[in-house]
């Protein structure tokens, strides 16, 4: 295995987030300049950050320039591990540099610990947005728009950005980007992988734009229409109110992000179609029919069941649950959780328990392969369905020999067999992550409920999950162990499972 090149292209990747911190450090020192609190705190610590950032990079940079050779395989999932392992770390620095050069302004600040920045950046990066912080609003602005830039970054992928920027990869940029794009089958929409990068990015940045301004629009400050739209467009989550999208309680602002967080969670490749017109493909796409009619079903029999009760906000609100209530926060509860953006406007931990349980569900299932959702996919939930309808066929009818397809596409052996390890991994993992919660914290603090659904929240890249980690509820309580169990949940469930497990395999490291 080429180690040299994956020190060297990682070393790239932390001088490229070493070049955002400086950006994010100019704006805290421009805020500090127009006499914003804590500011001057939050530059000298993104600033400090960067400058580790860049001589770690540099250094190693520098230390293993050499011929460039083709990426393989192997040393594709290996770089694509170590930057979302490593990057998180990068990424904490600036949090945790913040709380110690506030002195006694961040005095027992949860950011103190690095254990707890290290959470939260990597709750960040892989778009979950589980938070340890109790007090958002009490954050320098410049930290906190430093949570939602790493929404925004770990959104489509920072390798897929590292794709689209270095020519330099060639073929080995491929397996890059097979490697770090979610879903079962990724692939691109142009002959060229890098041209493909590049196109996702593109409609990245314009969804990101349309958003900005929408919700402008729309009544909110450009500070918190920025950080909403970094958190929504990549489903991630981490708001700049301690009562999320409740703060506004706002009719209006919560259809846009609706719109915002369903966009968010369709594959990128149906906006390529449409780009170049071809509209009837897209619309012929099962996993987008597939996608909507469950968010429309869901949504229905949500808001039937919470029609007459008085709802809770998550800014401390009650509402009468008339008809148009509870379909707005139904419909905007839904969304969240199916997407795996983990945006609230309501405390659905006291709704009635047939909707809990479905909503837990969507957890599972998640947003579209190729989009910034996470989950196990809608396609490969819907693979699984047929794959089980038709082995029990198969128990009455063994003589019938029926081909799988999804759409126009044919389920193959070998498909069918990745597609079943997957969801019994990913089912494997949950009750693993579920266990080490339970035997890590006391009964009192984290039961049955609450284990299960933080490790389903961290694994499927939601956010929150019910119980005492539910939607006004957060992670701050748990111990450092914990923690260390649901950051690595959060990388599996990003790099879906496989691109880690693979490097606990001794045979993964040996030979050429």
């Amino acid at each position: 295995m080429n180690i040299r090149q994956v020190i060297n292209l990682l070393c790239l990747l932390l001088l490229a987030l070493a070049a955002v911190m400086v950006l994010n450090g100019a704006i805290a020192g421009f805020w500090m300049w127009r006499g914003a609190i804590g500011e001057r705190a939050a530059m000298e610590a993104m600033l400090a950050a960067a400058i580790i950032g860049a001589v770690v990079g540099g250094a190693g940079w520098l230390a293993t320039r050499g011929p460039s050779r083709v990426l393989g395989r192997r040393e594709a999932l290996l770089l694509v591990a170590l930057s979302w392992l490593i990057g998180a770390v990068l990424a904490a620095l600036p949090m945790w540099l913040w709380a110690i050069f506030a002195g006694d302004a961040a005095a027992g600040h949860e950011l103190r610990r690095f254990i707890d920045c290290y959470f939260e950046a990597t709750s960040g990066l892989t778009t979950t947005g589980a938070t340890i912080l109790t007090d958002i609003e009490a954050l320098p602005k410049s930290i906190i728009l430093w949570r939602s830039i790493t929404h925004w970054l770990g959104g489509l992928g920072i390798v897929v950005l590292f794709v689209a920027v270095l020519p330099s990869l060639g073929v080995g940029g491929k397996k890059l980007f097979r490697v770090e794009t979610p879903g079962p089958s990724p692939g691109g929409v142009r002959p060229h992988i890098r041209d493909t990068a590049r196109i996702l990015w593109l409609i990245y940045v314009g969804m990101t734009l349309v958003f900005i301004t929408a919700l402008r629009l729309g009544g909110m400050t450009w500070f918190d229409a920025i950080c909403y739209t970094f958190s929504g467009i990549s489903t991630g989550g981490l708001a700049p109110h301690n009562a999320s999208v409740g703060e506004y309680n706002s009719a209006l602002l919560d259809v846009m992000i609706i719109i915002m967080m369903v966009l968010a969670g369709v594959s990128f490749r149906i906006y390529y179609d449409v780009i170049r017109g071809q509209w009837q493909r897209a619309w012929r796409d099962t996993e987008l029919r597939v996608y909507l009619i469950l968010k429309i079903v869901i949504v229905a029999i949500v808001a039937a069941l919470i029609f007459g009760m008085t709802i809770e906000t998550s800014a401390g609100e009650e509402i009468d649950g008339t008809a148009g209530q509870s379909l707005r926060f139904a419909g905007f509860t839904v969304i969240a959780m199916h997407t795996g953006t983990g945006y609230v406007t309501a405390d659905y931990d006291q709704w009635p328990i047939l909707a809990k349980m479905l909503i837990v569900g969507l957890m599972f299932i998640g947003g579209s392969a190729g989009s910034t959702a996470g989950g196990i996919k809608v396609v490969r939930f819907w693979m699984g369905l047929k794959i089980i309808t038709a082995e029990l066929e198969r128990v009455f009818r063994p003589n019938v020999i029926r081909p799988l397809k999804v759409g126009t596409g044919t389920i193959d052996t070998d498909l069918k067999l990745t597609t079943m390890v997957f969801l019994v991994s990913f089912a494997v993992l949950w009750g693993i992550g579920a266990f080490l919660l339970m035997l890590f914290e006391p009964r009192e603090l984290c039961d049955p409920v609450t284990a299960m659904t933080a490790s389903v929240a961290t694994l499927a890249n939601v956010g929150p999950g019910m119980a005492a980690v539910g939607p006004v509820s957060n992670y701050e309580w748990f111990t450092p162990q914990s923690k260390v169990v649901m950051s690595l949940l959060m990388i599996l469930g990003r790099l879906e499972m496989f691109t880690i497990l693979i490097l606990l395999t001794p045979r993964f490291w040996r030979g050429n």
